[in-house]
Order: structure tokens, then C-alpha cells, then sequence
């Protein structure tokens, strides 16, 4: 069972909010402007939706947002430690935010995520980036009202990073980014320790939140205008191990589906292991269900998914999307991919190769091996060079690229039914949106059509994206 934060703590919280509401009132009065918070995410949806929560508080508080950390009063970033890659872009930012805090000593910077939640790391942080003010791992984001005031009030770094199994904090406040489509987490945390994976360290056990109030969370976001839901966890299929009531991701997703108001519903992350027939079953039946399917299988040969501890063999995770693809024919399927995990042969690499050619998969997330220390694979030596490497990953994504643009060609030429995001991110005179299968496509119309749902005819197709023409809206 998991353990909730409780309403004591909460109203303890709340009081922290109203002191800072307090300290940004004088601020204004001094400014004659709101203090203003930059944020920026890196890695998954669950460090978006985090975000989210962390935008909700402090608006409460009393903070504006803008867009550049040049101009705020305050900067948050929100880490990720899947990657290497995503560590060091968080270090570069730190180094420009010292420029900024030398001529602005005022300036509060925080680190919060699963980054900062590894060992020793922010003591690294305090050690090389000393003019970092805030420090808090993912299991005290419900602490931030009282983290901030401490900073505040002392004017000195401070630090929560309490290693724990964690907790569940409901009812927190959560600023959205959109007013269409929400984020809900149903879970939390990991259990599958897969060998690579630093996230069961940084996220905790697997804990599940009560039907109830994912149920309240949903219904709430309908009054709101929201009509797309998609469900969070580190693994979706687990959710419901931990509950008292006898309720699976299955029977979640049946009881969202039947929630008036809702027209899609999506969800991730699943694991292969844990993904079967009543699931299948279950996306087949439920009509809102979107045909896409987003399931990880991290390496093509067994031996290598055996030492990465996932728990299937290839066969395995071959059979699974056959039955998928026989119970739902346009599902759109997409995987992660790892590259040069430490044990992988030239030979191994054929089989992965081998999956995208069997499965066809419409996007794959592909990364090559960042060894993370603390797990059990950071201990393996490679057996491959960096250039071997390398060579395979640009394999992989000329495969892939071939598969993913024949997939988005068959496309051209039919209508679908498109959730208007809003203006498309590479060219402001076009609208953005997604079809029930997550096609990204891309077509002129005005901005007030951003959160309707519109019918459009795909003309033509890119390797990650389609291009339409506006039938009809408001379906």
C-alpha cells in the first residue's frame, strides 16, 4: 500500500504558500510587477507533469512565468538522469545562469528531478555550481512552498534530497500547458530495476493512486474543457499491484472510458513483460481508446534483454504486438531503442535490426548506452569500440527512417480526424495537431481552432510528420 502525504502536511504547505504570497506582494510594491519564474523540463512526461505541479504552486504563490531565464527572479529546472546528455545540457545552463547571477545576485536558481535524487549529486552540484540556491529530489516537490521561504528568508543554498521509497501528494496545484489534453498520473515509481536503468533509484517503489481520485482528477479536467487524457507511469501495466480493491490498468482504463466528455484517452509507459491479453482486449473494446501503442523493447537479441533484466525474450515481444496488431490493424506502434549496451555484439545488433524489420513500427526513440553509475550494467565492460557504436546507431535510424516515411505514406490521400494543438512549432502560419494514432500533421487554419477536433485530408507525408488540408471542424 502507498503511503499519502497528509492533509496536516498539506495545510502545513499552504501556509508556506501564503508567506510567500506575502514576500511577493512587498516585491511588488517595490517592482510594480509580479517576480517572475522561468522553468524548463528535461526528460519524460512525468517530469512534464511535475513541472506542471511545480507552475501550479507557484502561481498560487504569486509568481508570472516568462520564457527566458534572462529575465526572471527565479529559474527551475526540472532534471532528468535517464542520459547523460540531459545531464550535461543542465550543466551548460548552469554555467550561463553564474553569468547571469554575477550581475543579478538577487536571482534564485533552482534544481529539482530526478537528476539532483542521485547519490552524491548534489553534493557535486553545491561543490562546482556553488551559486545554485535550491536543491530538492523527487520526492520533496511537495515541499517547495517551504523550500522557497527558507531560501528566501535565510539567503542561503538549501538542500532535500531525502532518499525514500516515496510518497503520493494529491491535490496539489497544477498549472497545465494545455487547455485540450492533460497529463494524469496514475502511478509512481518502478520496481523492474531493469540493468541500465537509474529511475528505480531516483523515482522509488512502484505506488499506485486510488481509482477515486484519478477518477475525480479526470472528471475535473472535463469541466475544464480538457478531452484528451493520457495516463502516466513508469509502467502502466503494473498499476494496481499495491491497491487494496482488486483493479488492474485494465479495469482503469475501462472506467475512464466510460467518463462522459472524455474522446481520447492514451497512455504510457507499458512494459512487455507485464503487457497482455486483457490489455489487448480492453484497447480493442474501449472506443477511445487511440490506436497507438508505445511499447519499449530496448535491444533485438535475448541474450542482451536477459542481461538488461527485462524480463522477455525477443520471440516474446514478437508474439505480443502479432496479437496486438491481429485484435487492432491500424494500430500505430512505437518502442525505445538502446544502442551499444555494454554486452552487445555486431551480431546481437541484427537482431535489433531485425525487430524494426518484422514489427514496423511507425517512430522509434532511439539512444545509444549512457552508463549510469549505481546500476548493475555501469560495472560492464564494452565489448563493442565507441566507432562500432556508433556505425550501428546510424544503421538503426536508416532502417528506420525508411519504415517510418513508407508508414506516413499511407496516409496521403485520406481524412482523419485531427486534435488542433495549436500553431506548429516549425512554421507559425500553420496549424498542429495529432491524430488518434499520434501522427503529427501539420495544415492552414486559424489559431481559434487550437483545442478542436478537425477533419483533415493528408496531402502529403514526411519521415516524422504529414501535411493536410482542412475538411471540416468541430467534429
Amino acid at each position: 500500500m502507498a503511503n499519502y502525504i497528509s492533509e496536516n502536511e498539506l495545510a502545513r504547505q499552504k501556509e508556506f504558500i501564503t508567506r510567500l504570497k506575502n514576500i511577493n506582494e512587498e516585491f511588488y510594491k517595490i517592482n510594480g510587477r509580479r517576480p517572475l519564474c522561468n522553468t524548463e523540463t528535461y526528460g519524460c512526461q512525468q517530469n512534464e507533469n511535475d513541472t506542471e505541479r511545480i507552475r501550479g504552486i507557484l502561481k498560487e504563490a504569486g509568481y508570472d512565468f516568462c520564457d527566458r531565464a534572462e529575465d526572471a527572479d527565479l529559474v527551475i529546472y526540472n532534471t532528468c538522469a535517464v542520459r547523460e546528455n540531459a545531464e550535461d545540457k543542465v550543466f551548460g545552463r548552469l554555467g550561463i545562469l553564474r553569468h547571469i547571477k554575477e550581475s543579478r545576485p538577487e536571482l534564485i536558481i533552482g534544481l529539482c528531478g530526478c537528476m539532483v535524487q542521485q547519490e552524491n549529486m548534489a553534493e557535486k552540484i553545491r561543490k562546482v555550481h556553488n551559486h545554485t540556491d535550491l536543491i530538492f529530489g523527487t520526492h520533496a516537490l511537495y515541499k517547495l512552498p517551504e523550500l522557497l521561504v527558507n531560501t528566501i528568508e535565510s539567503k542561503k543554498a538549501v538542500t532535500d534530497v531525502e532518499n525514500s521509497d516515496g510518497n503520493i501528494c494529491e491535490n496539489l496545484p497544477i498549472l497545465r500547458k494545455s487547455e485540450s489534453k492533460a497529463w494524469v498520473s496514475i502511478m509512481y515509481g518502478c520496481n523492474n530495476f531493469c540493468s541500465y536503468c537509474i529511475v528505480p533509484y531516483v523515482r522509488g517503489r512502484e505506488r499506485s493512486r486510488s481509482p477515486e481520485k484519478i477518477l475525480e482528477e479526470i472528471n475535473e479536467l472535463i469541466k475544464n474543457g480538457v478531452t484528451e487524457i493520457c495516463l502516466l507511469g513508469q509502467n502502466v501495466n503494473s498499476y494496481g499491484k499495491d491497491l487494496a480493491e482488486n483493479c488492474d490498468f485494465s479495469d482503469l482504463l475501462r472506467m475512464v472510458n466510460a467518463i462522459d466528455g472524455v474522446k481520447r484517452i492514451r497512455f504510457m509507459t507499458s512494459h512487455p513483460k507485464d503487457f497482455g491479453d486483457k490489455l489487448i482486449k480492453t484497447m480493442a473494446e474501449c472506443e477511445k481508446v487511440c490506436h497507438q501503442l508505445h511499447l519499449p523493447f530496448q535491444a533485438g537479441n535475448s541474450r542482451v534483454l536477459s542481461e538488461m533484466n527485462r524480463r522477455y525474450t525477443k520471440e516474446q515481444y514478437l508474439e505480443k504486438i502479432e496479437r496486438v496488431k491481429a485484435a487492432i490493424p491500424d494500430i500505430a506502434l512505437s518502442t525505445d531503442v538502446i544502442v551499444g549496451f555494454p554486452t552487445e555484439t555486431n551480431e546481437d545488433f541484427e537482431d535489433t535490426l531485425d525487430v524494426l524489420k518484422k514489427v514496423q513500427f511507425d517512430t522509434i526513440f532511439s539512444f545509444i548506452y549512457s552508463r549510469r553509475e549505481g546500476t548493475p550494467a555501469a560495472k560492464l565492460d564494452f565489448v563493442l569500440t565507441d566507432e562500432e557504436i556508433h556505425r550501428n546507431f546510424d544503421r538503426l535510424l536508416e532502417v528506420q527512417n525508411e519504415i517510418s516515411r513508407r508508414k506516413n505514406e499511407a496516409y496521403v490521400g485520406k481524412i482523419y480526424t485531427v486534435l488542433v494543438d495549436g500553431v506548429s512549432k516549425n512554421n507559425e502560419e500553420m496549424l498542429s495537431g495529432r491524430t488518434d494514432t499520434g501522427k503529427i500533421v501539420n495544415f492552414a487554419g486559424d489559431k481559434a481552432l487550437t483545442g478542436k477536433y478537425v477533419d483533415v485530408k493528408i496531402t502529403k507525408a514526411h519521415t516524422w510528420s504529414l501535411n493536410g488540408e482542412l475538411i471540416k471542424e468541430d467534429i
